[in-house]
């Protein structure tokens, strides 16, 4: 038994001096594993137990049990004692001069159309819209004969369209107005509906307020009830709340758009006295876009019963909204990408919609 006894204090004594030798956390893993792992020393020695007469084998177990739990203890306090090691030497490695002038960084900016989807996106979910999108290239049906323009239509005149090639024998558009989405989305959802929609748009135009490419938003309300004064309650909200003006005026003026009956242009009040225009009860008036009751026709090309069902809906030019919202007197200046005109005008990436700045309550 004393040849046994030597036997396991010699192997203690070299699984210590192995933990206490290691010098990094891997080499102590590895110290670990030869020791206590599935084929290490102190468990292949477990394995011999069987052999041995039961009072035998429960001598020399217990001294191997203590023998595996001071070796565990030591690695573990070698451990920690090597975790801070390399802590100090980290710090040491990462030190960080604070006395050092802070680099310049370079402010990126948010584009006036960017900030101004997002403000309209923020207002209108208040309001319980989605957004809806669709693609730019839209079918000649989906832009132009689900809204109610037949091909013949003089309607079509009031767009400059940008034709694309046929495709399958179709002709197809770059899309004139975000409207084709409104049809998409009777297509595919059941009323009640209430989504906007903003995007980009495209026609053959171009001076100080018009582009060849430029953002619309368009909203739709379908449901069994909607009416005329819905819509203007809607749109009264909405640009009292945009234009942070509690007392701005709407003016609703009879118009003619192929896909709403009845339908209006919506005018809000101004200022141009001086040549400067300012928003509010002035007693003038400044168009802002149009909007109406859907077409009974448009409703039944999307497959919605037009004696159940009605709504409303509106349109406005982003871009346009942003020009008189944040004072930007060209619309072609949106589209120049001129850093300097983005530096002046773009806003700071925390620059978030926040609903308690537009006056709207959730």
């Amino acid at each position: 038994m004393a040849d046994n006894d030597n036997d396991l204090s010699l192997l203690k004594s070299e699984l210590l001096a192995t933990v206490a030798a290691a010098t990094d956390i891997a080499a102590l893993d590895e110290v670990r594993v030869n020791a206590l792992g599935k084929k290490g020393r102190l468990t292949e020695q477990m394995k011999t137990l069987g052999a041995l007469a039961p009072d035998a084998r429960k001598e020399r177990g217990a001294a191997l049990n203590l023998i595996k739990d001071e070796v565990a203890q030591s690695i573990d306090a070698r451990q920690k004692e090597l975790a801070a090691v390399a802590l100090r030497q980290r710090l040491e490695r990462e030190r960080l001069d604070v006395t050092l002038a802070p680099r310049p960084q370079a402010e990126g900016r948010v584009h006036p159309t960017s900030q101004t989807v997002d403000e309209i996106v923020a207002i209108f979910a208040s309001m319980g819209f989605t957004v809806a999108k669709g693609p730019d290239i839209e079918s000649d049906w989906h832009n132009f004969e689900a809204l109610n323009f037949p091909p013949d239509h003089p309607a079509r005149q009031m767009q400059d369209t940008f034709f694309m090639p046929p495709v399958d024998g179709k002709p197809m558009v770059l899309r004139t107005h975000t409207s084709p989405v409104q049809v998409r989305t009777m297509q595919t959802q059941k009323p009640p509906i209430r989504v906007i929609i903003p995007g980009r748009t495209f026609r053959c135009d171009s001076d100080m307020t018009h582009s060849p490419m430029f953002h619309q938003v368009e909203g739709l309300v379908i449901d069994e009830v909607t009416h005329m004064g819905h819509l203007k309650g809607c749109l009264l909200d909405f640009l009292r709340a945009f234009f942070n003006t509690p007392d701005l005026p709407l003016r609703f003026r009879p118009s003619y758009f192929p896909f709403v009956e009845p339908g209006a242009e919506v005018d809000i009040g101004c200022s141009r006295k001086g040549g400067e225009l300012k928003l509010g009860n002035f007693g003038d008036w400044l168009e802002i876009g149009g909007c109406g009751m859907v077409h009974p026709n448009v409703l039944r090309n999307c497959g919605i019963d037009p004696e159940q069902y009605q709504g409303f809906a509106f349109g406005m030019g982003i871009e346009r909204m942003a020009m008189l919202k944040y004072g930007i007197p060209d619309l072609r200046t949106f589209f120049e990408a001129d850093v300097r005109w983005l530096k002046h005008y773009g806003f700071a990436p925390l620059d978030i919609p926040n609903l308690a700045l537009t006056g709207v309550a959730p």
